[in-house]
């Protein structure tokens, strides 16, 4: 069973976290909510989000400072946020929220249908972030449990058959990036687009380290890819 992405929803107002519900129900993933920045920022300490919707105009921390504390912590500055604004004060406004950490600046009333399409981006990248930390975690442990105590002819066919195993699976995972960063391509969302990106730099590490552990590759292989 694929886990569901959890999605961290953020605003004063009751209200607007019932509508951001509403029209988010449908990706069929977890829907977390937050009343206030102190509220996010809680939940941020035990859980992974895939993605942030963040109200600006919020009484006491707002929405600016709590994205600020969020890019602050190593375990959170990584994840996407959205900004959410009632009030459009202008360009400089906007820039605000870029220079915040926002990937994105959305000025309520909004389509709920580019919403949900910009929100659905994130936490398919979201996903295949995860498939390729379990991807590496499998490979790790794999190769560590098949070289200890192991010699002669079953030593060198675990592993062989271990890195086919992970390659057919690898290769799954880089044809979903791959048809994912040529639809990014057409929206042109710069944000969404320089995560897949990102996406597809880890995946070429990992295929690298494989491509190194096969046999005739040479005692020079190189390190796994980190997890994170």
């Amino acid at each position: 069973m694929v886990q569901k992405a959890k999605i961290l929803l953020v605003d004063d107002r009751p209200e607007n976290l019932l509508a951001l519900e509403a029209i988010l129900s449908a990706l069929d993933q977890t829907l977390v909510r937050a009343s206030s920045g102190e509220e996010a920022l809680k939940a941020l300490l035990t859980d992974d989000f895939a993605v942030i919707l963040l109200d600006v105009q919020m009484p006491g921390m707002d929405g600016f400072e709590t994205a600020a504390h969020i890019k602050r912590r190593e375990r959170t500055r990584d994840i996407p946020i959205i900004f959410l604004t009632a009030i459009n004060h202008g360009p400089h406004h906007t820039f605000r929220g870029y220079a915040a950490g926002a990937v994105d600046y959305i000025s309520k009333p909004f389509d709920p249908w580019v919403l949900r399409a910009k929100v659905s981006v994130f936490v398919e990248l979201y996903m295949k972030n995860c498939q390729l930390r379990e991807q590496a975690a499998l490979l790790r442990l794999q190769l560590e449990n098949g070289q200890s105590g192991r010699t002669g002819a079953a030593a060198a066919q675990e592993p062989a058959g271990l890195l086919a195993e992970l390659s057919a699976r690898l290769a799954a995972v880089e044809e979903q990036a791959e048809a994912l960063t040529k639809q990014l391509d057409e929206s042109a969302d710069a944000a969404a687009v320089a995560t897949a990106a990102h996406l597809e730099r880890k995946l070429t590490g990992l295929r690298r380290a494989l491509d190194a552990l096969e046999p005739g590759a040479g005692s020079g292989a190189s390190p796994l890819p980190a997890s994170s």
